[in-house]
C-alpha cells in the first residue's frame, strides 16, 4: 500500500493523464493554416481541438547540440497533428517523465515539440479584438525529466475561452552545459552561454507570437506559466533580457530562483572555485576513464589538458544523447538528476542574485506576476522517506513522528514560500513590476486509507494544484484514489475559481474577481489569496508573509525536531535548499554544533 500511495504522489505531481493513443482520428473541421504550414488535429477527451506534436524548432542534433535553436522550415504538406513529439532525452521516472528500465537514458534528441489546444469556435476562427488569450504551460521535473504532453490543457482551454500550449524543451546537461570547448570560432553568445533549454523555451515563444493568431489567439496576450521546475524557468524567463517581449504575464506555480554559477557549471571540484560534481569537466574526466584513455583521476585530467579545444569539443558531441545521459550519477527508481543549470551568465540571464534582479528597474521585463507555493510542499518528498513513514504488518504506512513530520513540512514548506514566493514578490514591487499576485494552496481534504490520513500525511504537498489549474482530475488508477465523492463538490468548485483566476489574469494581467467578477478580491502583494474550499476556510485573502532568513530562524528554535543534533540536521537540509546559501551552505546558529553522521 505504502507503495502504491507513493505512485499517487508520483503521478498527481506529474499530472501524467494517460498518453494519447499514437494516432488520434483527424477532424475536418480543426483545420488551420499558420505560417508554419497547414495543419489538422483531432478532438480530444475535454472536447477541445488538439495540434500535437507540431515543431517549432530545427533537430539540435549533430553539430547542432549545444547550440541555440534554430527555427523549424514551413512544412509543405498539411500536416496531420494527432500525436505527440518525443520527448527529450532524459532517465525513465513516474514522476511526469516516460517509462522504461531505470538507468536506462529514453527519448530522443529531436523533442523540441509543442501542442496547441482551443475550444471548438461554434462560427469562424476568433481573430482581432475577439482573438483569445493565450497560456503557454512549461513543465517541471526538474529540468531533467517531463514533457509537455503530460499535460492536457484542452480542459482549461474550454473551461475559460483560452488557447493553450505546452512544449518540450531540452532537458538536463543536454539543456543546460557548459564548457570552454564549446565556445570557439563560429559560435554566438547564445551558443556561449550554456542555457539550451532556456532558450527552446524562447523560440518556442516565437513560434506561439508568429502562429498561434491561426488557432485564435491574440499574439498580443501571451501568459507563460508553469509549475516546479517550470515555474523557476518561469522566472527565468521574466528576466532574461532576449525573452522581452514575448510574453505579456507570467504565473509561477511553486518556483524559485535557484540558478548555477559559471563555475559551478564547468570548473573541477578541486579548484580554487570548486565546480560541481557533475560539472563538465568532471563529466569528461569519468568519460576518460571508461574509455580507457585514462586509468585514474590524474592521468584524466593529464589527458584532458592535451586535447585541443576541437577535440573536446568532437569528443562531445561524439557521444550519443544516451551515453552522455547515462554518464551522470542519478536516482534508479526516479530519473532525477542533480547538474549544474540555469545560469547566470550575462547574456541569456543577467549575472549575480536574481532578486536582486527583479529589484532593480531594469532587471526583468515589466509584465504582471503572480506566483505561489503550496502549504505542504515538501510533503511529497517526506512521505516516501523510510525515515518518517514506516509500514506496519508490511503494507500499511504510519508516520513514525508525527509531531517532526509535521515540523520538517512546515518549515521546509516556509523556506520555499519564502524563496519561490514572498520575496520574489518583494523584489518584484521594488523593482517596479506593473502587478504582482501571491497565492498559497491548502487543499488537503484526501481521504483516509485503512487508517492512513492522507490529508495529514500528504495534505497541500508539491504539484496538488495542478490538476486544479487545468481542471482535469482524471490522472489514472492510482493517482485517482485521492479524489472521492465526499470531497468531490469542494474540489471542483476550488478547480472552478481557480481557473476562473488564472484566466482573468492572462486576459486583463490581474486575478481580480475571476472571469465572471464573481470571486473574492485578489489584492496586490504583500497580501496573498489562500485557495481552499469552505471547509477549509475558504478562498480568502491572508497577510502571513515570511522571509528566507526567518524560515532559517524558525526551524532552528523548533523544539519538535529535538534536540540540537537533531535540529541542526534539519536546518543544515534547509540551507542547502535556500536561495542564498545553496549547497555550498552556511553553518548559521549551528557552527560550533557538531555533525552527525
Amino acid at each position: 500500500m505504502l507503495a502504491a500511495l507513493c505512485m499517487v504522489l508520483l503521478a498527481i505531481a506529474g499530472c501524467s493523464t494517460p498518453a494519447p493513443a499514437p494516432k488520434k482520428e483527424v477532424d475536418v473541421g480543426s483545420r488551420r493554416s499558420p505560417p508554419a504550414g497547414d495543419v489538422v488535429g483531432s478532438v480530444g477527451a475535454s472536447g477541445a481541438y488538439e495540434y500535437l506534436g507540431l515543431p517549432y524548432a530545427e533537430p539540435p542534433v549533430g553539430e547542432g547540440r549545444w547550440r541555440a535553436p534554430k527555427r523549424t522550415k514551413r512544412w509543405s504538406d498539411a500536416r496531420e497533428a494527432t500525436a505527440l513529439g518525443a520527448a527529450c532525452v532524459q532517465f525513465p521516472s513516474r514522476f511526469g517523465g516516460l517509462p522504461g528500465d531505470p538507468g536506462e537514458a529514453q527519448g530522443d534528441e529531436d523533442c523540441l515539440f509543442l501542442n496547441v489546444y482551443t475550444p471548438r469556435y461554434a462560427g469562424p476562427v476568433p481573430s482581432g479584438d475577439q482573438a483569445l488569450p493565450v497560456m503557454v504551460w512549461i513543465h517541471g521535473g526538474g529540468n531533467v525529466i517531463g514533457q509537455g504532453g503530460n499535460y492536457d490543457g484542452g480542459y482549461l482551454a474550454v473551461a475559460q475561452d483560452l488557447v493553450v500550449v505546452t512544449i518540450n524543451y531540452r532537458l538536463g546537461p543536454l539543456g543546460w552545459f557548459r564548457h570552454a570547448s564549446l565556445r570557439g570560432e563560429g559560435t554566438t553568445p547564445e551558443d556561449a552561454s550554456g542555457n539550451f533549454g532556456t532558450l527552446d523555451m524562447i523560440l518556442a515563444l516565437d513560434w506561439v507570437r508568429d502562429n498561434i493568431a491561426a488557432f485564435g489567439g491574440d499574439p498580443g496576450n501571451v501568459t507563460i506559466f508553469g509549475e516546479s521546475a517550470g515555474g523557476r524557468d518561469v522566472l527565468s524567463l521574466v528576466q532574461s533580457p532576449p525573452a522581452r517581449g514575448r510574453f505579456h504575464r507570467a504565473i509561477s506555480q511553486s518556483g524559485g530562483m535557484r540558478r548555477s554559477t559559471a563555475e559551478d557549471a564547468e570548473n573541477f571540484v578541486d579548484d580554487p572555485e570548486p565546480g560541481h560534481k557533475a560539472s563538465s569537466s568532471e563529466i569528461l574526466l569519468r568519460w576518460l576513464i571508461a574509455d580507457g584513455r585514462a586509468a585514474d583521476r590524474e592521468s584524466a585530467k593529464t589527458a584532458l589538458a592535451s586535447m585541443s579545444p576541437d577535440e573536446i569539443a568532437k569528443y562531445l558531441r561524439g557521444k550519443s544523447a544516451e551515453e552522455f545521459l547515462e554518464t551522470y550519477p542519478h536516482e534508479a527508481t526516479e530519473g532525477l538528476i542533480d547538474v549544474p543549470q540555469v545560469f547566470a551568465e550575462g547574456t541569456v540571464l543577467p549575472i549575480g542574485d536574481g532578486l536582486a534582479s527583479f529589484a532593480s528597474a531594469d532587471g526583468h521585463a515589466k509584465v504582471p506576476v503572480m506566483l505561489g507555493t503550496n502549504r505542504d510542499e515538501q510533503k511529497l518528498f517526506l512521505y516516501p522517506n523510510p525515515e518518517h513513514v514506516r509500514q506496519v504488518l508490511w503494507i500499511l504506512p504510519r508516520l513514525r513522528d508525527p509531531d517532526r513530520y509535521e515540523a520538517l513540512s512546515e518549515h521546509s514548506s516556509a523556506l520555499w514560500k519564502a524563496t519561490g514566493a514572498d520575496e520574489p514578490a518583494a523584489a518584484l514591487i521594488r523593482g517596479g513590476a506593473p502587478g504582482v499576485f501571491v497565492y498559497r494552496f491548502d487543499w488537503d481534504e484526501e481521504p483516509t486509507i485503512f487508517g492512513a490520513d492522507l490529508g495529514q500525511m500528504i495534505g497541500a504537498a508539491h504539484g496538488f494544484e495542478i490538476p486544479f489549474v487545468l481542471g482535469n482530475f482524471d490522472l489514472g488508477e492510482e493517482a485517482n484514489v485521492v479524489w472521492t465523492e465526499e470531497n468531490e463538490p469542494g474540489r471542483k468548485l476550488l478547480s472552478e475559481q481557480m481557473m476562473s483566476y488564472w484566466a482573468n489574469f492572462a486576459a486583463t494581467g490581474s486575478p481580480g474577481r475571476g472571469r465572471k467578477g464573481d470571486l473574492p478580491e485578489w489584492k496586490h502583494a504583500p497580501s496573498f489569496l489562500v485557495f481552499d474550499t469552505a471547509a477549509g476556510g475558504g478562498v480568502r485573502m491572508s497577510q502571513d508573509t515570511i522571509g528566507e532568513e526567518e524560515a532559517l530562524a524558525d526551524a532552528y528554535d523548533d523544539a519538535r525536531l529535538g534536540n540540537d543534533e537533531e535540529r541542526c540536521a534539519a536546518y543544515r537540509d534547509l540551507v542547502a535548499q535556500s536561495t542564498r546559501h545553496g549547497r555550498k551552505g552556511a553553518e548559521g546558529p549551528c557552527a560550533e554544533v557538531p555533525r552527525t553522521s
